[in-house]
């Protein structure tokens, strides 16, 4: 199976036969892409051409933080990373390289990374983006790079977020319903939301399944995050919405201009939805949903790791484990009754007497 082309990117022939890539909203204008096809250079101008970004330039005096990073850019351990890794650091890179690009990797200390840390605090979610960024170059330039001799991000801890003890908002079954009350099957959002609760995909995932990964009733996709392949049944519910709904030629989920989604402007759509039928939740909250709904059914770690494309079992224990405390904490709760009260209940199913006064027995005559 071809791998599905990124949104907005095509290429055609030159009159002289050459591929010439570039990236076109709709009829917006031509970002043309120089660098060859499918390098890091290639990806990094295609990020920006779609979020309107300078590309991150390459070179630098050598032993600046700009030239190491642009070694790092080129190294097998850059190419191991996933595709929405690289795009989200490329876009803090981006902004390290801006500020401090020209400063000598070797004056980069602890204190420098803890610093740029501190500055982006306000925003927890962003600081730690920020450092596990920096620690997967230091720990390449501590390493295969032979750049510097100890990883200043060593000991350097992330911050703790406001939600971080429960991660995204997990969906309550009334906040589903309350969402299909508001959004009838044939509508676009109900697609959407269809998708991800009942293929548990991440929203990076949902905007490219299409109908080429579909066949004899199973969805096939390699996922964007780990490389994990998942196979599902598509279920009846979520094939009645596809048919119901008008869908894309590449993808079932496409824009008002019938273009498909890139999942950050996805995320904000789907955001915008959840807020018109008056649910807190967001994509990611509903694969959560749909994670706590399986476990709760009694799925086992191995199904929901291959359900949700976990590569290992950490995340599909911490799914079983609450669906087990949940089981557990419920027959428990019947031990919190007196124990008295509990035989007397006992004898009174025994006997087959409510608990009213008993009748007084009859004289014989």
């Amino acid at each position: 199976m071809p791998k599905a082309r990124p949104p907005h990117l095509h290429r055609e022939r030159s009159r002289h036969g050459l591929a010439i890539w570039y990236v076109r909203r709709g009829h917006g204008p031509r970002i043309r892409l120089r660098a060859q096809y499918d390098s890091p250079e290639f990806w990094a101008e295609y990020q920006a051409a779609l979020t309107g970004a300078a590309p991150l330039k390459t070179g630098g005096s050598p032993g600046s933080l700009r030239w190491a990073i642009d070694r790092y850019r080129r190294s097998s351990a850059w190419a191991g990373l996933a595709p929405a890794t690289r795009r989200q650091r490329e876009n803090i890179y981006q902004q390290v390289v801006s500020t401090a690009g020209d400063k000598p990797l070797a004056k980069i200390t602890q204190r420098t990374i803890v610093e740029g840390r501190e500055r982006r605090a306000v925003r927890p979610h962003a600081a730690n983006n920020f450092l596990k960024a920096m620690r997967g170059f230091f720990e390449w330039a501590a390493g295969d790079g032979d750049l510097v001799k100890v990883n200043p991000c060593l000991g350097v801890k992330t911050l703790k977020g406001a939600n971080d003890d429960v991660g995204f908002h997990t969906w309550t079954e009334e906040e589903v319903a309350r969402f299909e009350s508001h959004w009838p099957t044939g509508t676009r959002q109900r697609l959407a939301f269809d998708i991800l609760l009942y293929t548990g995909l991440r929203r990076g995932d949902a905007v490219k399944l299409g109908r080429q990964h579909v066949r004899d009733g199973l969805i096939t996709l390699r996922t964007e995050k780990t490389g994990e392949v998942v196979i599902l049944p598509l279920l009846p519910v979520l094939a009645a919405s596809i048919e119901a709904t008008k869908t894309g030629d590449l993808t079932f989920l496409v824009t008002d201009r019938g273009q498909p989604f890139v999942k950050e402007s996805f995320g904000n759509w789907f955001r915008e939805a959840c807020k018109a039928a008056r649910c807190p939740g967001s994509a990611h909250g509903l694969r959560k949903a749909g994670a706590t709904r399986a476990a709760e059914n009694g799925a086992t770690d191995r199904q929901l790791m291959a359900l949700f494309g976990w590569s290992t079992g950490k995340m599909a224990t911490h799914y079983t484990r609450a669906a087990d405390r949940k089981r557990l904490a419920s027959e428990a709760a019947k031990l919190l009754l007196p124990k008295q009260a509990t035989n007397k209940n006992a004898h009174t199913m025994r006997s087959g007497t409510g608990g009213g006064p008993k009748t007084p027995k009859k004289s014989g005559a």
